[in-house]
């Protein structure tokens, strides 16, 4: 089978949607199936030789995020000449509401077109603006994956249609890393890794929150992971308790897993905004108990809170006082460590790729022509 996938946001800017893309074709390459990525980025980037550029991309707000995605006559090109060449079986596009390639792949291909949504959005004026634009695409979509049932929620508002859930994956093995002693604390490591900058990440709930734990765990400290200003944040923390907070700046893959690894309670402080929660997923795989804000996609992953604790949003005196239980309780935390332990193994990508290639045979068992069938929900 020859497949290809059409990456929304530039390649080398590292993301949920981009991590998600890479790992699934490493994935099928593996397995011996021919992939071809398609993605917004520089000629000139240092790239994976499966993946094929189509110029700079252009910065736009979304989701309260920053989206760096590519469109226009010159890109519609490019991913038309992508699709010539490639000769695939069938074609993969993510985010295929987003302006950028996978709506000028959908249009352009002539193969049975398989598209999966990560995002989840109570209320988009640019979906709803662009609606006729986006009808024109979905409508040529043979079959439609989501990736939560937030992500589908989005869909089935803003479009129409419906989609089979199908989640984001991870290797779960690669995660079972030793901690690192530098990063270890007689009272306890808490954890964070998300974008600095992205309000809806939670860093200030945690940070709030940070004084009444760290009082109560002198000896605790705090890892912070992720792209930001991160001289702006520290003047933000009380002189008393900045020495305990660590900023790591953008971790690798490898440092990701041991920061997780090295943590005692890895904590996803969201409010709002995210469809599916991988990063929690990584945590529970690493062997660090999760405390969570209480949003549906995140009680999700967590199974209501049967394999770590939730919180509610944006709600920093709770956030404190879970922290400080589990703090002081390592039974609990060991039985949210067992439980996830054995949960985190849907989410590995040996399980996750056999679900999307059984969407990929029926799609190209329907065939191409803009029908569409219709998969259970999971």
């Amino acid at each position: 089978m020859k497949i290809g996938i059409a990456c929304p946001y530039a390649w080398d800017i590292p993301g949920g949607v981009q991590i998600h893309i890479r790992d699934f074709a490493e994935e099928l390459l593996r397995r011996g199936y021919s992939v071809s990525v398609i993605a917004p980025g520089d000629d000139d980037d240092d790239l994976p030789p499966y993946v094929t550029t189509v110029g700079r991309p252009v910065a736009i707000p979304y989701n309260g995020s920053v989206a760096r995605v590519s469109f226009g006559p010159r890109v519609a090109a490019r991913v038309r000449r992508w699709l010539v060449d490639g000769d695939f079986d069938v074609v993969h596009v993510h985010e295929p509401a987003s302006m950028s390639l996978g709506m000028l792949a959908t249009w352009w291909a002539d193969v049975p077109v398989v598209a999966t949504s990560h995002s989840a959005q109570r209320r988009s004026r640019a979906m709803s603006a662009a609606q006729g634009i986006l009808q024109s695409a979905f409508e040529k979509l043979t079959a439609h994956i989501a990736v939560s049932e937030e992500a589908r929620r989005t869909l089935v508002h803003h479009i129409g249609g419906d989609a089979v859930l199908i989640p984001n994956g991870l290797y779960v093995d690669r995660f079972a890393v030793p901690p690192r002693p530098q990063w270890r604390s007689a009272d306890g490591t808490l954890s964070f890794l998300g974008r600095l900058d992205e309000q809806r990440k939670g860093l200030q709930v945690l940070l709030e929150a940070w004084p009444t734990i760290h009082d109560a765990f002198p000896q605790a400290r705090l890892l912070v992971a992720g792209r930001g200003d991160i001289e702006q944040i520290q003047q933000g923390i009380a002189p008393e308790h900045r020495d305990t907070v660590e900023f790591l700046g953008g971790v690798s893959d490898e440092d990701k897993a041991a920061m997780l690894a090295s943590s005692d309670i890895y904590v996803a402080p969201h409010i709002g905004g995210e469809s599916f929660g991988i990063v929690l997923a990584e945590a529970m795989a690493a062997g660090a108990p999760v405390l969570a804000s209480d949003l549906e996609a995140f009680r999700a992953v967590l199974d209501d809170g049967r394999l770590g604790a939730l919180v509610p949003v944006g709600d920093a005196d709770a956030l404190a006082r879970r922290a400080i239980e589990m703090l002081g309780d390592p039974e609990l935390r060991e039985r949210y460590r067992q439980a996830a332990s054995v949960g985190v193994r849907r989410y590995d990508w040996s399980n996750v790729t056999d679900e999307v290639l059984a969407v990929y045979e029926m799609a190209i068992a329907v065939g191409a022509g803009g029908r569409t069938f219709r998969l259970p929900r999971r």
